[in-house]
């Protein structure tokens, strides 16, 4: 097919943005028109549909006008844009299915259907505000009951990774319970050895008073225990026991 020139009016329409974006694009050097006509009228030809495709694509994925720049500047190769654009968008595609898998197990949640552990709370999260926004129940519990306003919460990666060996944390625990291990057992040891250094290279040290204060809390608070028990009968007590062996 034999390629043609068309006015901004038309590219407009074809792409579905509006004459003032095209003009903008203009002025700020991210779309240049291929040339003018005789009249003075922006034309544009294939090369900047396959620019404005790209642009859109970036910009439909979050990118910031700046960010675009910087993004097809990088590469000369149309393809290999292609291709990267292709995989972030793969990538938003897998966050957007975790968080809908996550709204559907807390609307269950929250309608008596099923009960969601403090971990299970935080699961495909990808940014700070839904983390805030999945922690409200939980923050509003720790301010009306003990006065106590939590930190909002600004790196989301990093707890992400929190949530991750929180969750292999409890598991492992919830594995020793159902294996009828004793909570002094030498691999329960191990594993909370285990934890202590990971929360202490992520930036949150603790030690063996603090984890027997904070078990022991687990089972004096309801909100907490039931979080617990919901998951595996018997969970707080036996993490309780554990940690009291732990720091023997």
């Amino acid at each position: 097919m034999k390629n043609r020139d068309y006015t901004i009016g038309e590219i407009a329409r074809l792409a579905g943005v509006g004459i003032k974006t095209l003009h903008h694009y203009d002025a700020i050097g991210l779309l240049r028109p291929a040339g003018r006509s005789q009249a003075g009228y922006r034309l544009y030809g294939r090369p900047e549909l396959e620019r404005l495709q790209e642009i859109l694509l970036l910009r439909a994925l979050g990118f910031r006008l700046s960010d675009v720049e910087e993004a097809i500047s990088g590469t000369g190769d149309r393809l290999e844009l292609l291709e990267q654009q292709r995989e972030l968008t793969r990538r938003r595609q897998r966050d957007l299915e975790r968080l809908l898998a996550q709204l559907d197990r807390t609307i269950r949640s929250e309608r008596g259907d099923e009960t969601m552990t403090d971990e299970q709370l935080f699961q495909g999260l990808p940014d700070a505000q839904s983390w805030q926004t999945a922690l409200k129940k939980h923050n509003e519990h720790l301010k009306e009951e003990y006065g106590v306003t939590p930190t909002p919460v600004t790196d989301a990666e990093g707890m992400n990774e929190m949530a991750k060996e929180a969750i292999s944390f409890t598991q492992a625990m919830i594995d020793a319970l159902r294996s009828k291990k004793a909570p002094g057992d030498d691999a329960v040891k191990r594993r909370i050895a285990e934890h202590f250094a990971f929360m202490s290279s992520h930036g949150q040290p603790t030690d063996a008073a603090g984890f027997v204060a904070r078990t022991e809390f687990f089972l004096s608070d309801s909100f907490h225990r039931e979080m617990l028990e919901g998951q595996q009968i018997g969970l707080s007590y036996y993490l309780a026991a554990a940690a009291r062996a732990f720091a023997q």
